[in-house]
Parts: structure tokens; sequence; C-alpha cells
């Protein structure tokens, strides 16, 4: 489902049951419909209707938001094979640890600020009436070693840009991993409508920048000494792309 398609239903309960599993990223029937008190008849009738429109999608006895953002592609080095695909749900904590050891030299504030969000909300995804969060990873066996974000707040005035965020663990870069990630953010940002991406890093994430600039990004503004890092005052390079 494009994330800008409007949120409309014809049905409260119906409103309800999207609301509730779009909040727990995904969730079971018996606790979706005992949580919200429908009546069993209702409940399935409402589920198909959700699942027929797009809305909603089921594996077995779970429910979760359908979110059209492709197939997951795989890649080969001479090194290394890695998967980009679309985040799911159990992807959480792969993500949280993988932003968390990005960030761990405290030069990439933005992206430490995802980690804690998704952390304290416990869901990956979000498409609601306020906001759309989408997330990609890139996994090598199983594990997450890379992600790419992109969210943006259902504001009117604001509706035709997004922020990026994007990052590799250490020991797996130099693969191209971050570029295919990247692809892809920028890649669904354009299909779901958008025009522009953004991105700030402070100026000592010089491999940040280079990155970026690397991709065709360009620094929009700098604002001097926004972050203090300890002791240390830092500028903020806000780099921009346009789709």
């Amino acid at each position: 489902m494009p994330v800008h398609r409007p949120l409309e239903f014809d049905h409260t309960d119906r409103k309800r049951i999207y609301e509730f599993i779009e909040r727990h990223g995904e969730t079971s029937k018996d606790v979706v419909r005992n949580r919200l008190g429908i009546d069993p008849r209702g409940f399935c009738h409402h589920v198909a209707i959700l699942r027929r429109d797009g809305r909603i999608e089921t594996s077995g006895d779970t429910l979760r938001v359908t979110i059209d953002a492709g197939t997951e592609n795989v890649y080969a080095t001479d090194d290394v094979e890695f998967c980009i695909r679309p985040a799911r749900q159990e992807d959480l904590s792969g993500i949280v640890g993988a932003i968390r050891q990005v960030t761990e030299r405290k030069d990439y504030i933005v992206a430490e600020t995802v980690a804690d969000e998704i952390d304290y909300q416990d869901v990956v995804l979000r498409n609601n009436e306020l906001e759309s969060r989408m997330f990609f990873v890139a996994t090598v066996g199983d594990e997450v070693t890379g992600w790419v974000h992109v969210h943006a707040p259902d504001l009117d005035k604001l509706d035709h840009i997004a922020e990026l965020t994007v990052g590799v663990l250490a020991e797996y870069r130099s693969h191209g991993i971050g570029s295919q990630l990247l692809s892809r953010g920028l890649e669904w940002a354009r299909t779901n409508g958008y025009e522009k991406v953004y991105n700030s890093v402070p100026s000592s994430n010089g491999d940040a920048i280079e990155f970026l600039e690397h991709h065709g990004w360009t620094t929009e503004a700098i604002r001097d000494n926004h972050y203090k890092l300890g002791d240390e005052y830092l500028d903020e390079v806000m780099m921009a792309y346009e789709l």
C-alpha cells in the first residue's frame, strides 16, 4: 500500500483493527479481536475486507499492515553475499543493534534518535495519519548488517520531503552494501511521491559526508556549533538529494 494513499475507512471497527495492528507492528488475530471486543463473525468480515483492500496481510494467525515495498534482492561480491529486503517486525532488535553499533562514536545523532524511537515504540514500520516510516535491511545469512530508513510526517506542507538515514556495520563496509541500501531507499521514496530526501550529520563524520557526496547529495546548509559532545562543539551538515 503506497504511503501517500489516504487512510479512509468505511467502518469504525475496520479503522480500529487497522490502527491496532499498525501500532503493534504485527499481532495475532485473537489478540486484536479480544483487545478490541469485536464479535468473531464481524471481526472475520472486517479482516477479509481489509485484506481485499490491501490494508493488511496475514501469515497464519498473524496480522500485519501491508506496505508495498518490493521483494528481496541478493548480491554477491568476491568476499560476501548479502540480501537487501524490506524490513519485518522480527528485524527490530537487529536494526536497533546495527544502528547503535554504527553510532557508538556519537557522530550520527539523527540515527541514534531513530534507534531510540523504534526501540521505545517496539514497532519497525509505521503508516498512519501522522507519519510513515519505512526500513530496508541488508542481511548476511540471517543477521542484519545494515539499514536504510525513510521517515516522513504526514503534514501537507512537508509531504514532498522525507528524512533518510543509512548505515552499515564496520565489518561489512567496502562491499557495496551501503550503496545498494541507499539506492533502495531512494527508489522507494521516489515511487511513493517524495521529491527530496534529507540527512544531517555532525561535521566530524567525514565518512558519511563523503559517502553521500559520492552518491550525488549536496550540502544545503551548515548550522554552526549545533551539537555539543562533551566539551566540543560541532557543526551540523544538512544534506539533501533531489529525486
